[in-house]
Order: structure tokens, then sequence, then C-alpha cells
């Protein structure tokens, strides 16, 4: 229990920092830290849990080297999956499987406790992302949606409701013209702002950078990152997100996309 509460203190800290330099100077210590206490304890779900959650959320924001993202990322999962594969066996095998053999063991978990599969969907999506040169990795994206899928229809609200952000951004890839479907991602991005209450700004900046973008509406797109611009910063657990999504609303807000 110790143990467990160490790593989740560590992860605690580093998402309530508002200063992303700090972050990245301390993030190596704290990293290798966290390894090391899973490599002791590599049956500690928390703790794997716990590590994939790190690494993901520096790989997500705080680190531009792609092949360091790769190499986090590919970490994150790692954690992630071995989590999975102490709790639901048959899914984790099935990982490589057809779509419909993976949906198939999906649909046979009968909990309703989203903690482990949330941790595997957002650390294989953040792998994912890493890789969009990479069309095999790409075809993994239905699996992972449906992931989240089962989650939200459980616990729409899961994570205030970055389950729904994840989402959106999926679904936000492709214009009507091409077959996409905006709208849906739209929503996702919408349910995902109001279970936060506003305060995970990332889903803004997210909104107006996949949808508002692909469908050119400007007025959507200036507006939602001002409010990201006006907001407060802190907020439990998204300090570190939201200070990267101010940066990110600038930066967006200056180009000349339009």
């Amino acid at each position: 229990m110790a143990t467990q509460q160490l790593a989740n203190n560590l992860a605690s800290a580093m998402l309530n920092q508002d200063d992303p330099d700090t972050v990245r100077a301390g993030a190596p210590a704290y990293l290798l830290l966290l390894d090391g206490m899973i490599s002791d304890h590599p049956d500690d779900q928390s703790l794997l849990i716990a590590g994939a959650r790190l690494y993901g959320a520096l790989a997500g924001g705080l680190i531009r080297d792609p092949a360091r993202v790769k190499l986090m990322t590919n970490r994150s999962r790692v954690y992630a999956r071995q989590a999975l594969c102490l709790r639901h066996i048959t899914l984790c095998t099935n990982e490589a499987a057809t779509f419909d053999s993976f949906a198939s063991s999906l649909k046979a978990i009968e909990t309703t406790d989203p903690t482990v599969l949330y941790a595997y969907a957002t650390s294989w999506a953040g792998w994912i992302a890493a890789r969009t040169d990479d069309w095999n990795a790409l075809a993994d994206l239905p699996k992972v949606e449906l992931l989240l899928e089962r989650i939200i229809n459980n616990t729409p609200d899961y994570d205030n409701g970055r389950a729904q952000l994840y989402l959106g951004v999926m679904r936000s890839q492709l214009p009507p013209a091409l077959g996409g479907k905006p709208e849906t991602g739209r929503y996702h991005f919408e349910q995902a702002i109001a279970y936060s209450k506003g305060r995970d700004l990332m889903a803004k900046v997210e909104f107006a950078r996949r949808y508002a973008r692909l469908v050119f509406d400007q007025p959507l797109h200036d507006r939602l990152l001002r409010e990201v611009l006006d907001a407060p910063v802190e907020a439990p657990d998204l300090t570190l997100s939201n200070t990267l999504a101010k940066q990110q609303a600038a930066e967006l807000l200056a180009e000349d996309y339009f």
C-alpha cells in the first residue's frame, strides 16, 4: 500500500505542476524510480497503471523528439498491457486477433470497473498517435474505439470526460466528403467539456484543432481558444495539461489557418 501511494503521489505531483520545464527536468528521476518499483512488484496492477499513466502523460505533450515519444508510448503501452493481462487474460491474448475476436473477448468481460480497460485504451491510443506513418498501427484504432465505447457506455463521465475526449479526437479525422462523421466527434468534445465542468482546457483545444478546423468553423475555433486563454489553469490532476493547453491555444490562434 505504501508503494502504491508513493507511485500515485508521484503521478499527481507531476500532473498538478504548472511549470512544464520543471516536469521535463524532474521526470527522468520519477520515471526511473517508478520503473524500479514496478521491477520489484511486477504483479502490482496499481503500480503498472501509474507507470502507464505517467509515461503516457509525458509523451503526450512534454516530449518533442519523435524517437523519444515512441519509446515512452511503448513503455506506457507495455505497462498497461501487463496490468490488463493480470485481470483479463483472454482479452490480453486476443490483442492482435481479428476485430471480431477482440470484440467478443471484450464483450465477455463482466466487470464494471473501467480502470484497467481505460489505462489500456489510452496507452494504446498514445502509442498509435506516435506512429501515424505505420498503417499496421493505425489499423488498430477500431479496437481502441471499441474499448472507449465500452467505458463511456457504462460510465459516460469517466475520468471527468477524458474518455469522451479521446473519442472526439478519433472521430474527427475525416471530413464528410471522405466519409467522416465529424458531428459525432463534436458530440464527444461537448460531452468532455460538460463532464469536466469546463476545467479540462485541452478538451477545448482539441475541439478547435480537430473539429472546428476540419469543418472550417472559424468563429467556433477562435471562441474555444480564447476561452482557454481566459480560463484558470489550476484544476486537480489537470494543471499540467491545462498549462500546455494554454500554450497550444496561443499557438493555434497565431496561425493563419482560415
